[in-house]
């Protein structure tokens, strides 16, 4: 595109919803994302992919006789897979539905038959439970805003989550619950009352009124509650009439009478559906009958009631501006025309209602494309319209994740390798995985795809920033638990050179042990040792006295832990132990040949001790360590030059031949 970038991932979803039958079908174009400032017509566009951001920006990359010799636009844009992470309200989604799943996957009590029904359904509920808070959330926020465009993009995700819940809602009547004919309606009525709850906001407010049965919308009430099946509520307001009003009390009694025949259906009842049929005809027929006599005549709000009641569709129709959608039309359609619809002619009455509502002025939203499809008990093309219409994978990913659960997906394998809810799982991750935060979440997401998500986890594990000590440990712990090698080494890495930079050369240590990497604890063991050699004090005590057996990791590390046994024996006056440790230290050639002098330099407080501490063969061995020490240089001539280095040497050699005299007199008299 000219200065854009299209929004690759709906189309890509759009694809992978696809059955292999439907492969050759055309998905919806995407739609483009415009970048400021940049115009590949006349610049020049380089561009990083990662795995959920893009980093894009404007290069010199032109030809030699370009006059311009520098970026107009001089920015690099950050273009991300998925924004809605950042989302407050949609964290709150991602962080609670998370638990649910979970507990989704570890449950491994297979109920069959009406059990595993309820179970599920009660999953589903929880997640619909989720998304009703975040709406509520989403709605606060956007009344208490005070900025526009705040308070815009608040009511925004207020109408993208209620419409998630009216799918979701629908797909658990639909598919989880898979209810027959008779307690369908029951469903579907309460799936309408729950989604479209106007009326209860008005009806608060004709009761509040001074004189409610005069309330401009106090019959469009009544007429509501009627249209959703709330005979109930319907006569609580319309005895306000009869009270209000003397001279319609004959009429209102006889349509509270009609209202509190009519049958209903509950899903305890044991009636057939022909027993109901045969009820429900019995009752239009009496609402027909006082239709006819012209009963409700001087009333018009009570005749159109009565013929919504006999199931005049004309009636039920002019009422679109109350019902306010096509699928409320449909349900009501349905309870007083259809009220023993089974499963599979939904779809039918599904369209026509949609037809009949629209009536030609405007063609259907994505919305009502979604949910034609879950009348059509297409749960694949639910998913794939739905993928393409929202704005993150949350939805698609977690129904999908459900539908499968009930074994209603099994056919739904992609031909690039996975099925369906693997795909959306692993990508719903990677969404999360851009976040500082909610990368925690997909861990567990990536766990449960068994085919891919292992890989996709250390792809991603690789890529997380390791601001602190804490985080990597705890990244380190998920890598851990799940035997990932290669990543433990490579983040133990990271944070001792990290470590090393900051001159902090404890925790570099412990890092490099934890790696089990001998040339980077040998190079810290020399930083130690360097330290030391400058200082006279060693640092970190604590980590250097509790090597244990992590010393063994490189011969450099063993030297310094055992060279700190050795002062740690020399302050403890443990002088004997402390000399032959010294020795060993030198005669095992583990230390570096830089620091032999100060290994010498250390037996001199030794040699002049009042007790002999050294023996005879021990003092020979230390002046053969010391000439090997000299020997280069004698041959460099570079004692020459350094006066301490000198007087240094002199020192040994005279308290070498003191404790040699000595050592010899008490071995002498020992043998006597």
């Amino acid at each position: 595109g000219s200065g854009c970038l299209k929004r690759g991932r709906k189309a890509a979803v759009a694809g992978a919803a696809l059955e292999l039958s439907d492969m050759e079908e055309l998905d919806v174009e995407p739609p483009v994302t415009l970048v400021p400032e940049l115009n590949s017509e006349e610049k020049q566009i380089c561009f990083e992919w990662g795995p959920v951001e893009m980093l894009v920006c404007e290069t010199l990359y032109k030809k030699t006789e370009q006059k311009e010799k520098r970026p107009s636009c001089p920015f690099v844009y950050v273009v991300r897979k998925d924004q809605d992470v950042y989302s407050h309200t949609l964290r709150k989604l991602f962080n609670e539905s998370h638990g649910i799943f979970v507990g989704l996957q570890k449950d491994e009590k297979e109920k069959a038959g009406k059990s595993r029904t309820a179970q599920l359904v009660r999953v589903s509920k929880s997640y619909r439970s989720v998304i009703r808070a975040c709406v509520e959330d989403s709605h606060q926020m956007a009344v208490s805003a005070w900025d526009p465009v705040m308070r815009a993009q608040h009511s925004t995700q207020v109408s993208i989550l209620s419409a998630m819940g009216l799918i979701w809602n629908l797909c658990e009547i639909m598919f989880i619950e898979a209810a027959p004919a008779g307690p369908l309606l029951l469903h579907l009525l309460d799936w309408v009352r729950l989604h479209v709850c106007d009326v209860d906001n008005m009806v608060c407010d004709i009761l509040k009124s001074e004189s409610p049965a005069r309330h401009e919308n106090f019959w469009n009430a009544i007429t509501i509650f009627v249209l959703q099946g709330r005979m109930d509520e319907a006569r609580q307001l319309l005895s306000k009439e009869a009270s209000a009003n003397p001279a319609s009390v004959s009429m209102c009694n006889i349509l509270d009478e009609l209202m509190k025949k009519m049958p209903v259906l509950s899903l305890g009842n044991t009636q057939t559906l022909t027993e109901m049929e045969l009820k429900w005809q019995h009752w239009q027929d009496e609402c027909q009958r006082f239709l006819q006599d012209g009963t409700f005549a001087s009333n018009p709000h009570m005749e159109t009631i009565c013929k919504i009641m006999l199931g005049d569709e004309n009636a039920i129709l002019e009422k679109k501006d109350l019902m306010t959608t096509w699928y409320h039309f449909l349900v009501t359609r349905l309870l007083y025309c259809h009220p023993t619809v089974k499963p599979m002619e939904l779809h039918l009455y599904a369209q026509s209602s949609l037809d009949q509502f629209l009536g030609g002025e405007s063609s259907p939203e994505p919305l009502d494309i979604v949910l034609l499809a879950a009348f059509e008990f297409d749960i694949h093309q639910v998913i794939k319209e739905c993928s393409i219409a929202l704005s993150n994978w949350w939805f698609v990913a977690h129904l999908t994740d459900l539908l499968d659960h009930c074994n209603l997906l099994q056919s739904h394998n992609l031909y690039f390798g996975s099925n369906m809810r693997e795909y959306l799982l692993l990508e719903y991750a990677s969404g999360l995985f851009c976040h500082h935060s909610l990368w925690q979440l997909a861990v567990d997401y990536f766990d449960y795809c068994p085919e891919y998500g292992r890989a996709y986890l250390e792809l991603h594990i690789e890529r997380i920033p390791l601001d602190t000590e804490y985080k990597a440990l705890k990244v380190l712990r998920i890598c851990e638990q799940r035997m990932m090698t290669d990543q433990v080494r490579s983040i133990c890495k990271i944070m001792a050179m990290k470590a090393v930079q900051n001159n902090r050369l404890g925790s570099a240590l412990s890092w490099s042990i934890r790696a089990k990497d001998a040339a980077f604890a040998t190079l810290i063991s020399d930083r130690f040792l360097k330290d030391y050699c400058e200082r006279g004090t060693f640092s970190d005590l604590d980590l250097i006295d509790n090597l244990g057996s992590a010393m063994l990791l490189s011969d450099r590390l063993t030297f310094l832990g055992k060279y700190r046994e050795f002062h740690r024996m020399y302050e403890e006056n443990q002088f004997f132990s402390a000399a032959k440790l010294l020795l060993t230290l030198m005669t095992a050639r583990i230390a570096p040949s830089s620091f032999w002098m100060t290994l010498l330099t250390d037996a001199l407080p030794l040699l002049e001790q009042k007790e002999v501490i050294f023996s005879a063969d021990q003092t020979y061995e230390l002046m053969r360590c010391l000439e090997d020490v000299m020997a280069p240089k004698s041959k460099n001539k570079t004692l020459q030059d350094d006066d301490t280095e000198t007087i240094k040497v002199e020192m040994l050699r005279l308290a070498l031949a003191r404790n040699l005299a000595r050592a010899i007199v008490k071995e002498g008299t020992l043998e006597k």
